[in-house]
């Protein structure tokens, strides 16, 4: 059995963790995987089936590490020693090394081995994710000389192959060995965990908007709250509920109390499970700054929910998905957008679950497409 081996950072809870975690359990009848992370213990590990390996560099998971020292300290020795590290830890007999995220694990698992075929997988605009300052011109740099080491790059999305292209328009990289895969998700496990109960419920009288992401800049959370109180001053009753965690979470818990919405604005934090939420929120939304694909935009098409999103990359994810509406990426455009929204629910007297239109959703094919990269 052909021996494979993906890395990421860690499997905590996240898009690309999921679909990782997703792909490996369905891979793992055909072929011996084993999962390397920088970080251990995730929440999801324990979604793995038994027989996918695991084996990470440090024996702490990221949040205990203490934030002066470690923090700061841990992925400067993934750049600095990468070679050392590759070779104690990481170099054995694998056919196939695959660098699922970007970042420290792709610099990581470009060392060379001659005997391991390299794919590395991108999964955001790769033009935004590590911003403007001269940090991120250091890593575009760095990853420029990272990338030509790999024999294929996988991209999620149409749009992010073309913002890479445009990135490193010098990257002596063959247009052959960059290929787009979309993000494969367990249907089946999504639609039964739809159906658990939720710890809090949502108002029947109001609009329910539901999104889940983190709490980052490029979710653009804080303009959302702007929004909803604009909203709200207006007379249009609804809730938002946010599902997620991250570094901007106390900045816009003092926004919601700013802009006194703390009865309105939710930020319901981490949830293991969001499928519930989503599945009974009348919309689901997805109002980023900027995005790679938006993975939990499948998520929400398997459960039929109507979707909201900005004009970002996440638009391909809904092209061809009926129930979905596009807004303009500006904090007006989405104010507008909400509006129309509102105002067509308040004249048609939709305050309960809306009813969409069924889609089949099919996604079996993605499977078909990493074997033909990974090989028999």
């Amino acid at each position: 059995m052909k021996k494979i081996l993906f890395g990421i950072t860690g499997l905590t809870i996240g898009g690309a963790e999921r679909v990782l975690v997703d792909l490996v359990n369905k891979l793992s009848s055909d072929y011996d995987i084993t999962i390397f992370t920088i970080y251990p213990k995730g929440e999801l590990e324990k979604e793995l089936n038994k027989n996918v390996k695991l084996k990470s560099l440090y024996n702490k998971p990221y949040k205990e590490l203490s934030k002066i020292g470690q923090k700061l300290i841990a992925p400067l020795k993934v750049l600095l020693f990468k070679n050392s590290i590759y070779n104690k830890k990481i170099k054995d007999n694998y056919a196939e090394e695959i660098a699922f995220l970007e970042g420290p694990i792709t610099r990581l698992f470009s060392v060379k081995n001659e005997r391991a075929k390299k794919i590395a997988w991108i999964h955001n605009d790769i033009s935004k994710v590590f911003g403007q300052g001269i940090k991120s011109k250091i890593k575009k740099h760095l990853d420029s000389k990272i990338y030509e080491k790999y024999n294929d790059l996988v991209f999620v999305s149409k749009d992010n192959l073309e913002k890479f292209n445009k990135t490193y328009t010098n990257l002596n990289v063959s247009k052959e060995h960059k290929k787009v895969i979309y993000n494969y998700i367990d249907k089946e496990r999504i639609i039964k965990k739809s159906n658990e109960n939720i710890d809090i419920p949502f108002d029947k009288n109001s609009i329910n908007f539901v999104t889940v992401s983190r709490l980052v800049y490029q979710k653009g959370i804080d303009r959302l709250i702007k929004v909803h109180k604009k909203l709200i001053e207006s007379g249009y009753r609804h809730n938002f509920y946010v599902i997620g965690n991250g570094p901007e979470k106390e900045k816009l818990e003092r926004l919601i109390k700013e802009n006194n919405v703390e009865k309105t604005f939710h930020l319901l934090g981490q949830k293991e499970n969001p499928y519930p939420y989503i599945r009974k929120a009348n919309y689901f939304c997805l109002l980023s700054r900027f995005e790679g694909y938006g993975m939990v935009l499948e998520e929400a098409k398997i459960l039929e929910k109507k979707i909201i999103i900005t004009d970002t990359a996440a638009r391909e994810a809904v092209e061809g998905y009926s129930n979905k509406i596009i807004l303009e990426n500006t904090e007006e455009g989405i104010y507008n957008g909400l509006l129309d929204v509102l105002e067509n629910n308040k004249q048609e007297g939709k305050t309960r679950e809306n009813e969409e239109k069924k889609e089949q959703y099919d996604n079996s094919s993605i499977i078909e497409e990493v074997k033909e990269l990974i090989g028999e």
